[in-house]
């Protein structure tokens, strides 16, 4: 679609909270906001969706061109997205489906929204059926109501154990499946799925930014009130610079769609866990108590500050 239309859908979906007319009228629409997998910046698409049970379908067909579309590329490198339905707006984990799952979902999209039929007819490709799942990993539950910096810093760091956990866990039940399977059908593919890659790359962008927020904020900031830590920061940022290369080796692994070496990511992963749980352990040890009186969220400036 036109760069022009697609906005004067966007722009009305938002004033409507979620009602477009035109030719989208009646039917059922999101807004996905990518990030670019080239520019890095964030693009946003109005896509027709399917809920199959608590999940939302959206299928990559590019109205059936030979080229998979621009948002799907995108997803592919930045797997967090952010997604507008209706009045709400939340952020969420795009993972393609795969294999006989694709073939199952692909279905039931034609069964609710058939026209997806012919856009595959016009094209070789299979059109992808991605998945939009909650960004939190499974089982997560936020803290009650944060009030202090050191509540602040112990949440982020609890919601990236649970990462970590999940996708150490998938992880593991892909090898347990494969070693345990004696037919029939074939055994999982050798190669780590889709799942377990785009929630990895989710946690290592997190994880990055968490990084370098407080090398470049939070460590500072305390530095001008405790500058006898001087020593405890660079220990730290040391730290941060084992996970980085971890994170690194880690992020190479995932550069394409089948995760290379499944073994030698498998590796990189437990040695991530066992430096980033050290690490986490080790940095709420020094900074928690400093930060239990600081207010969380931080107060407003005065205005014309």
């Amino acid at each position: 679609m036109p760069t022009s239309f697609n906005q004067s859908v966007i722009e009305e979906f938002r004033a409507r909270q979620g009602k477009v007319g035109g030719p989208f009228e009646g039917s059922d629409l999101l807004l996905l906001t990518t990030t670019g997998a080239v520019s890095s910046t964030a693009h946003t698409t109005p896509l027709g969706y399917v809920r199959h049970g608590s999940a939302l379908l959206v299928v990559g067909s590019n109205l059936g061109a030979a080229r998979h579309p621009d948002w799907y590329h995108n997803l592919l490198a930045h797997p967090e997205v952010r997604v507008e339905l209706g009045a709400d707006t939340f952020e969420a984990l795009a993972v393609p489906a795969e294999g006989t799952r694709r073939e199952e979902l692909f279905a039931e999209v034609l069964r609710v929204a058939p026209g997806y039929g012919d856009y595959q007819d016009r094209t070789a490709r299979p059109l992808p059926v991605v998945v939009l799942e909650p960004a939190e990993p499974e089982g997560w539950q936020a803290p009650g109501e944060v009030t202090t910096l050191a509540g602040k810093l112990l949440e982020v760091h609890t919601w990236l154990r649970a990462q970590l956990r999940h996708v150490s866990a998938e992880t593991e039940a892909h090898f347990a499946a494969r070693a345990s399977h004696a037919g029939p059908g074939e055994p999982p593919a050798p190669g780590l799925g889709l799942q377990i890659r785009q929630r990895c790359l989710a946690f290592c962008r997190s994880l990055e930014f968490h990084h370098t927020s407080e090398d470049a904020h939070l460590f500072p900031g305390i530095a001008v009130h405790h500058p006898h830590l001087a020593g405890t920061f660079e220990r730290l940022r040391e730290e941060h610079r084992t996970v980085a290369r971890i994170q690194g080796e880690l992020v190479a692994l995932l550069g394409d769609v089948a995760i290379a070496e499944p073994e030698r990511f498998r590796a990189e992963l437990a040695r991530m866990t066992d430096e980033l749980t050290a690490h986490l352990d080790h940095e709420e040890e020094t900074l928690l108590p400093l930060l239990a009186e600081v207010p969380w969220p931080p107060a407003a400036p005065p205005a014309g500050d």
